[in-house]
């Protein structure tokens, strides 16, 4: 026999009710119910006391309220050892429920449901079943809190055995349900947020994460890892994209994926980015993803082993011959050709990742943890259109397109980021230096040591992320050949910077908007 006497049973997911149901029946536990769960029941052949006996109220307003009565969450929160409650208790007829087993309607499940109109998704905002779990586990030292199906085994087991269950399987269920509805009204908040499209930032900001997979490790073969998904949303971008082969992907790869994935949708025309370390060492627009992938490696061939590499187009099998002479961790492209995959087929631990639909501007947040905190803040979108010459020559066509495309290289290299391109494509990238002349060093020392398969003939081009803070940079830019900059500008010594491009001869387009990455 167990120490519970009596269960609420009322759920939506119904995976492993009847087996719970039929274990709590044979230890002799009485079993309430209520619509859709009792009627389960019933077909089992479980006997189950409608919450509508216990209460001597009906269900009303089509379902909407069914458990919010005295009577039954009387009998969860009262304590057992509190001689006013269980006075109060029995003076109004309450019963003790010992064990409350709840899930909630699916709300997360419904925000993907694009038949569902507004108001019919307001039905999937369960009320009573979020009550019943925080009062059950308010209450948790005298009521057992149950809201996953997977638990069911567990509870029934050391039930058997022991007939009750302990203190700490009671705090666990307690955190469990706290947790699920915290993420279930995180979900919900989320979907009103997205649907007011609302920018401010609240006062109050809770994220839903629902856990996918656990990972091999983290950054570090000692660090434990997971990987979530924001709960009410689509699936989206590298969180959401198709794993076709390979091993299993790994934090670090999760990382380089976006970096890259997000600079190549940034793209119009057919575009390829290699990137190692979150940083591209090599990117390339042209006219077939086979050539882009090819001068996008050439740009840093001794970075670029091991990298991750991203398409704006759909593999085909030239490109994946290509792809197949490098030791390469992960490609993602919107698709990949029946030719593409059985070439890449051969590269057992080559992931693939497909995610048909480039990226756009959804509704989200940069969030970011730090010690005692979180940073919030917006995604950085802003195209920079300003795009003003300040310099005493303007810069031509070729320049103008290769500026361009540099500049939303830039955007995407940690600062401080220098990137050297030839037409579409980077010869150079610098990244994450304290001082910007040394990004511009490192630029340099990549751009002189590959062959690359850049056109010489074509200007060369720097596009910096932040403003020249001194004149060096340029007049180290100048020693290379360099004929055209682009950079936000904003520095006190902005006149330096200008002065020098004109004695140099350089073309400078200041863009209003800096593109710091840390």
């Amino acid at each position: 026999m167990s120490d519970l006497k009596r269960a609420l049973l009322s759920v939506s997911d119904k995976t492993g009710l009847v087996e719970l149901a039929h274990g709590l029946s044979e230890m002799g536990v009485e079993i309430l119910s209520t619509g859709g769960t009792a009627k389960t029941l019933r077909q089992a052949e479980i006997f189950a006391k409608e919450v509508s006996e216990v209460t001597g109220f009906p269900e009303i307003l089509d379902g909407r309220v069914k458990t919010l009565h005295p009577k039954i969450f009387g009998g969860i929160l009262a304590k057992r050892e509190k001689k006013s409650h269980q006075q109060d208790a029995a003076n109004h007829g309450i019963g003790p429920i010992d064990l409350v087993v709840v899930n909630l309607y699916p709300f997360e499940t419904a925000c993907g449901d694009e038949r569902l109109g507004e108001e019919d998704l307001l039905e999937y905002i369960d009320i009573g079943g979020v009550s019943l779990l925080r009062a059950a586990a308010k209450n948790h030292e005298d009521v057992a809190p149950v809201c996953d199906p997977s638990d069911y085994p567990a509870v029934l087991k050391e039930l058997s055995e022991s007939g009750r269950l302990g203190p700490d399987t009671r705090r666990r269920l307690a955190a469990k349900a706290f947790a699920h509805t915290a993420h279930y009204d995180s979900v919900i908040a989320a979907h009103f947020r997205q649907k007011l499209g609302a920018r401010e930032y609240p006062t109050e900001l809770s994220v839903g994460l629902r856990k996918q997979l656990d990972l091999r490790y983290g950054e570090n073969p000692h660090q434990k890892a997971a990987f979530y998904q924001e709960s009410g949303m689509k699936p989206w971008g590298v969180g959401g994209a198709k794993i076709l082969q390979g091993k299993a992907i790994s934090f670090n790869n999760y990382l380089d994926c976006d970096a890259a994935w997000r600079l190549v949708c940034s793209f119009q025309n057919p575009a390829c980015v290699v990137v190692k370390h979150n940083n591209p060492c090599g990117a390339c627009e042209g006219e077939t993803p086979a050539d882009t992938f090819r001068r996008a490696y050439a740009a840093d061939s001794l970075s670029a082993f091991g990298g991750i590499v991203s398409f704006n187009r759909a593999v085909d099998g030239e490109t994946a011959q290509e792809l197949s002479k490098y030791f390469l961790e992960c490609v993602m492209a919107p698709s990949f050709h029946d030719e593409a995959k059985s070439v890449l087929s051969k590269k057992q631990n080559l992931r693939l990742l497909e995610q048909p639909a480039l990226l756009a501007d959804p509704y989200e947040w940069d969030v970011r943890k730090i010690s005692g905190g979180y940073l919030v803040q917006d995604l950085d979108t802003n195209p920079a259109a300003e795009q003003r010459v300040v310099s005493q020559r303007a810069p031509t066509a070729e320049e103008k397109l290769s500026l361009e495309f540099a500049w939303k290289v830039a955007k995407f290299v940690k600062s401080n980021a220098i990137v050297l391109a030839r037409g579409r494509q980077t010869v150079g990238v610098g990244a994450g230096q304290m001082s910007r002349v040394y990004s511009l060093k490192i630029a340099v020392m990549k751009m002189q040591s590959q062959q690359g398969l850049a056109v010489a003939s074509q200007p060369l081009v720097l596009a910096s992320d932040g403003f020249f803070p001194f004149r060096d940079t340029l007049d180290e830019a100048a020693k290379i050949g360099v004929t055209a900059v682009i950079q936000p500008g904003g520095s006190v010594r902005d006149e330096e910077s200008v002065t020098a491009a004109n004695e140099h001869n350089m073309a400078m387009l200041v863009t209003g908007v800096r593109h710091f990455r840390h």
